[in-house]
């Protein structure tokens, strides 16, 4: 065979596996996010397939089995996020330009490659600009894309709401939570006095907050975390802590709540810390106290959140002294992310052992936080997409569906994340 037939022959057999799309999906899919975004200026052909909600559901399911973690210093005005192996290796960086319009921004939560942000917006009040804490600006972003969504602002509160993210079964589907007080009007004043603790929630599928009502717990807040970062996501249902009545310090029941919004508390082992903190351990609801005095660390799992008995995993003394504060835990499969006042530490909750991150003099006293991280192509909006536009191009489709949210009021694109630049370390 000559040279040209050679190319001929070739070429009409990467015909035929363009034109099989799902073995091309399924080739494509398997490639590292930062190749699959060079990919789709390959070609129109490529640009509909990447963006196609088939193909970033199967690149979703490979990058889960890849995921790692993202650090954030909330207290850094570059505004990084650092994406960080198991072995503490920095494997790239994402700047977030500091912008004049956001007061400091904290990231809560981590979904699918969805990150849960939020800050105090800013108020003038007799010429002075200071942060608003009686209200939050949420967005939902997605920093591989470059795309984030703020979401429209909630009833006013004359306290500081707290939020929590609940995600749906299906891709793209979440609702948040927010836990307010609602301010009173002068007429309803003599009609009660004391102020009733209501919630409302946001749909990522109509786009609008609605008003459950009252609700009889609210999420307690973290003294360690910025703006109360505090609760986990395991297993279809979001979980906070609720103070316990003789020390507000302490976790005294964990509150739950599912995409159905039933609501629902969890009884806690009986010693619990003021450094306790909820994570995913392997698929399960987790507990991980830490005890100053005694420097030990307890991990408990719940296996079954309808018959609630917890069982010790682990007990461990830690490698550090009672004098470092402990600032952020996160799992990850078998993993411990501990961050203390002065150092990193990941722990094997199989092997039981320790390992120290040179993390220390990069993140300073920033006051870090850390999320498990899985890389998606996810919208951070769920669309309906009319049946009439079901032979458009995806891309087309998001567009249209963008500017009918705004018009609607279902929240709008932030161009913040359109100024992302990314690195390699």
């Amino acid at each position: 065979m000559d040279e040209t037939g050679g190319e001929c022959f070739y070429r009409d057999k990467w015909y035929e596996v363009e034109c099989a799309e799902n073995v091309l999906v399924d080739i494509l899919s398997r490639l590292p996010i930062k190749s699959i975004l060079v990919c789709k200026s390959v070609c129109k052909h490529w640009r509909r397939l990447i963006s196609s909600q088939v193909f970033i559901d199967m690149q979703l399911l490979w990058s889960r089995k890849n995921s790692f973690y993202i650090v954030y210093p909330f207290m850094d005005v570059m505004m990084e996020l650092f994406f960080v192996k198991n072995s503490g290796e920095i494997a790239k960086r994402m700047n977030f330009p500091y912008c004049d319009n956001f007061s400091p921004i904290a990231i809560i939560c981590s979904f699918d490659g969805l990150l849960c942000c939020i800050n105090y917006p800013w108020k003038v009040e007799s010429g002075r600009i200071f942060d608003d804490e009686t209200d939050l600006e949420i967005r939902i972003c997605n920093p591989i894309t470059r795309k984030a969504l703020l979401i429209p602002r909630g009833s006013p509160s004359k306290e500081k709401p707290s939020i929590g993210v609940v995600f749906g079964p299906n891709i793209n589907e979440y609702k948040i939570f927010r836990f307010f007080s609602p301010k009173r009007i002068p007429l309803a004043k003599h009609r009660c006095r004391v102020s009733r603790l209501q919630c409302e929630v946001y749909s990522s599928i109509s786009g609008f907050w609605s008003v459950i009502g009252r609700v009889p717990y609210c999420p307690m807040r973290s003294s360690h975390s910025p703006l109360g970062s505090n609760h986990v996501f395991v297993n279809g249902k979001t979980h906070w802590f609720i103070a316990s009545d003789e020390d507000p310090m302490i976790p005294g029941l964990i509150l739950t709540v599912d995409i159905e919004e039933t609501f629902g508390t969890i009884n806690l082992p009986a010693d619990v810390t003021e450094h306790s903190y909820l994570v995913d351990l392997k698929g399960c609801l987790s507990l991980v106290a830490v005890y100053d005095e005694d420097e030990i660390m307890n991990i408990w799992t719940l296996e079954d959140e309808n018959e609630p008995e917890w069982e010790l995993k682990c007990s461990d003394n830690v490698p550090f002294s009672n004098d470092e504060c402990v600032e952020f835990v996160v799992a990850r499969e078998n993993d411990i992310f501990v961050i203390t006042s002065n150092h990193y530490y990941i722990f094997d909750s199989d092997h039981r052992v320790w390992t120290e991150l040179e993390l220390s003099n990069i993140f300073e006293t920033h006051s870090p936080v850390a999320f498990t991280y899985t890389e998606s192509l996810l919208y951070c909006k769920s669309f309906t997409y009319p049946l009439h536009l079901s032979g458009l191009d995806p891309r087309a489709i998001y567009d249209i569906n963008v500017v009918a949210a705004s018009f609607a009021g279902g929240g709008r694109i932030d161009p913040m994340m359109e100024y992302i630049s990314e690195r390699s370390m």
